[in-house]
């Protein structure tokens, strides 16, 4: 131990150290120190108004300014999507503008663009009313001419319809000329309407009118724009013939309530064509005057488009900059802001000079007041990160956010996480596919970086250093395991084993001998087919997976030690720490030292006999599965040791808590000497506090189930290490599998038709099943022995992120 005292001290480890620092900014310098210190971003503010509702607070006024003007911004943006224009990302420098005069702008971009869409929206319902007028007169003026060549003059009086003399003099627009007064007789109504609504239309009209009337129907051969929906639907144009004006009065509103637009067409072919030609004409018109309009509508958003991240940009960071003015206190003079947070040790620096600059900057003749206090409250928990272990730290951060200054599972995960994915993943052949993938996120970061992608694309573009090392480690494991797509290559030489006669053609027989030194690094390749690939590997895999599990169990008990000792907690080290290690070792650790032992001397023992009668016969002779001299007495002594180490974890500890309490509050230690009689008061009113917290039944019970659990998991979370070799082999047999039933199938056939396509459903089988769904199973079991096995032994994720006010965050949220 005191080797481990001495180690130099690991400034990855443990999260920055933190300080609780309190600011006294005059009012004419706090918007530019708030706006200074979020370009910074190393101080999080504490919000001292927490008992204020949000419109209580001083600057609730320009929140609601720089509200308003994000509202216009998103109305640029949504405008902009619409028309299928492009927002530039980085627009060209251009001059600073205050937010006054911004806001200006804002409003009057706003009131030009609605002006303008109004108009729009308008000449466009002109222009689809038109557009169906026009097909109208086309479908329905077929119908009426096919109506006159069979039917008498007597019986085709259109009245709805008549246009006379007299309509003329009064010089009106045939488009405008109002319905004349109707004869008794047939008459008719023509219109247009969605052709999803025409079946349901014409039964209405059916059973209103109880069957007298006809209904002619066409399509209307064009598409028109639903000006609800903004979408191009397909219309039918139809007519219906009808007698009385009660008929008439039920089709019109019948009309109405399925949204059908009706129309007049009249009865003689000149006027037809008359009204046809005018309505041509203006639809021409009205065409080049919307054209006109949406080029003038795209030139005014491209202007603003080029400006528009900017000015969001702007409007996002002083919103956030008054939202933090809302978190400090006015002071009794009314003339200085006061504000409390933690920073960065390291940071304090770089914020008074960061003040300082803000002082001169604002022609303040106060300097603002910077310093350290004491804080009551645990301090958030701070880890600085780059590129590569950013993505591990997120792994870490997933399960729990460490304490403050607690060891941080993340610095050995960079090495032990990729490492067991890569043990269940193993296969070099496959290992490469992932690092070609790794590789071009990592080559493309640049431009991947600046792009909005997906929610998967997303996810692996965070993790491409995580997927990097992935890769690597499968290599490795694949090159031990001697699997490139599940097939052996003699890469570091010959195999060390032949056959035994020449009659022994290939290692599915039983004739192999060994004949020279074994295979220099990995499996030997003669081991795939034989009869013995099976039993070999799983014993191999099944033995690695409890020595990886005990080495990663003892290092996470090992870590408890390094935070007991840093944390001064010597009752941790004695009754929690050792016992632990004791425990531990004397079952798991023993069966991890005669597993060593067995691969070491080739001996036969049976592993399974030896650990089940440790426990059910101590005292029986082990004969031939004896490993060494003295086993049997060993196991005695460490089978004690396990039964001791329990109850030393479960009794001393919140005995000896007890005992510290009751005589801190037994008047056994000194106090600090107060001034005044109310602080007297407040110690012993804090001091009754603290006696009455302690609740011994509590400690107790939680004491109980910490060692249970301890007890419980020692033997469960071995057992769940060998999921590394249940994976692993489900991996090698699953490409087996693919590579001998399909490949090598289609490859038995001289159809180069059959190849082809059994190596498609091979490549297909690989890419999708093997590196994708067995690449997140390897992945989703690394993840658990991490967050469950290894961390569960120190960690307690039971702290808050650092959280400071920056800029940058709202540039990472605008992307």
């Amino acid at each position: 131990m005191r080797f481990c005292n001495e180690l130099p001290a690991m400034d990855f480890l443990r999260s920055e150290k933190m300080s609780f620092v309190q600011l006294i900014i005059p009012v004419e310098s706090a918007h530019r120190a708030i706006t200074y210190l979020g370009e910074l971003g190393l101080v999080q503010f504490r919000d001292l108004n927490d008992d204020k509702s949000p419109f209580q607070r001083t600057f609730v006024n320009q929140v609601k300014r720089c509200g308003e003007m994000s509202r216009k911004l998103r109305y640029f943006s949504d405008q902009i999507n619409k028309a299928n224009l492009a927002i530039l990302p980085r627009p060209t420098l251009q001059p600073d503008v205050h937010l006054e005069e911004l806001e200006v702008q804002l409003g009057e971009h706003e009131a030009e663009l609605l002006e303008m869409n109004a108009n729009s929206e308008k000449l466009q319902q002109t222009y689809n009313e038109l557009l169906e007028f026009k097909l109208v007169l086309q479908k329905a003026g077929g119908f009426l001419v096919s109506a006159q060549n069979h039917a008498a003059p007597s019986e085709r009086e259109l009245d709805e319809n008549v246009y006379t003399a007299e309509d003329e003099e009064g010089n009106l627009s045939l488009l405008e000329q109002p319905e004349l007064s109707k004869k008794d007789g047939l008459r008719f109504i023509s219109g247009i309407i969605c052709k999803a609504n025409a079946l349901r239309f014409e039964r209405m009209l059916f059973r209103a009118t109880r069957g007298n009337m006809f209904f002619h129907h066409a399509p209307a051969g064009e598409h028109v724009m639903d000006p609800i929906s903004g979408e191009m639907v397909e219309k039918t144009v139809f007519v219906v013939f009808f007698s009385g004006d009660q008929a008439k009065t039920k089709i019109v509103k019948i009309c109405d309530s399925f949204g059908a637009n009706c129309y007049p067409v009249p009865e003689d072919m000149n006027k037809q064509k008359q009204i046809t030609r005018e309505v041509l004409s203006r639809l021409s018109e009205l065409e080049t005057t919307l054209n006109a309009g949406i080029h003038h509508r795209n030139k005014a958003l491209s202007s603003i488009g080029c400006q528009l991240w900017r000015w969001t940009m702007m409007v996002k960071k002083e919103k956030a900059v008054y939202d933090t003015l809302n978190k400090l206190n006015f002071d009794v003079t009314k003339k200085c802001l006061v504000g409390e947070g933690w920073c960065p040790a390291f940071a304090k620096p770089q914020i008074k000079d960061v003040l300082q600059r803000a002082t001169i900057d604002s022609n303040s003749q106060l300097g603002i007041i910077f310093h350290v206090m004491d804080a009551t409250e645990s301090p958030p928990t701070y880890f600085k990160t780059n590129r590569f272990t950013h993505a591990f730290q997120e792994i870490v951060d997933a399960y729990g956010v460490a304490r403050y200054l607690e060891a941080n599972p993340s610095v050995y995960s960079v090495i032990t996480f990729p490492f067991l994915f890569a043990v269940m993943f193993g296969d070099w052949g496959h290992g490469i596919c992932l690092l070609f993938a790794a590789l071009f996120l990592i080559l493309r970061e640049r431009k991947l970086e600046s792009q909005k992608l997906g929610s998967f694309m997303e996810m692996a573009f965070g993790g491409r250093y995580v997927i990097l090392l992935m890769a690597l480690f499968s290599i490795y494991c694949g090159l031990i395991y001697n699997e490139f797509f599940s097939v052996p290559y003699h890469i570091f030489g010959s195999s060390a084993y032949k056959c035994r006669d020449p009659s022994c053609s290939d290692t599915h027989t039983a004739g192999l001998i060994k004949y020279r030194e074994p295979y220099k690094f990995g499996v030997d390749p003669s081991w795939r087919g034989s009869r013995s690939e099976l039993p070999f590997l799983n014993s191999l895999k099944m033995k690695m997976s409890i020595l990886f599990g005990v080495t990663q169990m003892n290092l996470g008990i090992m870590l408890s030690y390094f935070d007991a000792t840093f944390h001064g907690n010597s009752l941790d080290i004695r009754y929690q720490f050792v016992p632990q290690m004791i425990f531990l070792n004397s079952l798991f650790g023993y069966l991890a030292l005669l597993i060593v032992v067995k691969w070491c001397t080739g001996s036969k023992a049976d592993l399974y006999h030896v650990m089940i009668y440790m426990f059910l016969s101590p005292l029986e002779n082990l004969g031939d599965n004896q490993l060494f001299w003295g086993q049997k007495t060993l196991q005695i002594l460490l089978l004690l040791m396990a039964i001791v180490a329990v109850p030393w974890m479960l009794f001393p500890k919140p005995f000896i808590l007890r005992k510290l309490h009751m005589e801190r509050f037994q008047g056994r230690t000194y106090g600090i000497l107060r001034t005044s009689d109310a602080e007297l008061d407040v110690e012993l009113d804090s001091a009754q506090e603290h006696y009455n917290d302690f609740n011994f039944s509590e400690v107790f019970v939680h004491q109980m189930i910490h060692s249970i659990e301890f007890v419980l998991g020692a033997v469960s979370n071995t057992a769940s290490y060998l999921r590394l070799w249940a994976l692993s082999l489900a991996h090698s047999e699953l490409s087996t599998v693919f590579y001998e039933k399909i490949l090598l199938l289609a490859w038995g056939y001289k159809s180069i038709i059959i190849r082809l396509v059994g190596l498609a459903v091979f490549a297909f089988a690989t890419a999708f099943i093997l590196l994708m769904m067995e690449t997140l199973s390897a992945f989703l079991h690394a993840l658990r022995l991490h967050w469950v096995e290894f961390m569960n032994k120190f960690y307690h994720g039971d702290g808050y992120k650092f959280k400071p006010f920056s800029f940058t965050s709202l540039a990472n949220e605008e992307e």
